[in-house]
């Protein structure tokens, strides 16, 4: 079991738009960064891979600014407020990021391919 974590000022927003992918094999949950901090560095308590998306006005920074500096650079991306393509997240999900940061205003642009490329990673 796959399990997306979402977190910020638009995190319920995030994670019922999630939700209503109905993804199987993906778990959804809503989170501080603090405790996504703790599942992404212990592997997520339960064997599965655990992915975190946080929301902001600005997606560079509450969304990943604690995730940043507990986890490293290397595992997180910030898309800003832009709307990357589905070959630009694929890429950075293949190669290891778990944590996404993305403004408010993105939420229903970034998170569905996100969470489908996510899912993806499964098969």
């Amino acid at each position: 079991m796959m399990k997306i974590l979402t977190g910020g000022v638009g995190k319920v927003e995030t994670a019922d738009t999630l939700r209503a992918l109905a993804l199987d094999g993906v778990e959804i949950a809503v989170s501080s960064d603090l405790e996504a901090a703790a599942q992404l560095g212990g592997g997520g308590g339960g064997g599965g891979a655990v992915y975190y998306l946080g929301t902001c006005h600005t997606g560079a920074g509450a969304s990943l600014g604690v995730l940043v500096g507990l986890l490293g650079q290397g595992t997180c991306h910030t898309f800003g407020r832009s709307v990357p393509t589905e070959e630009e997240i694929a890429a950075l999900v293949a190669g290891g990021t778990r944590v996404f940061g993305f403004s408010l205003d993105r939420i229903e642009a970034v998170a569905p391919p996100l969470a489908r490329a996510i899912a993806a990673t499964r098969a």
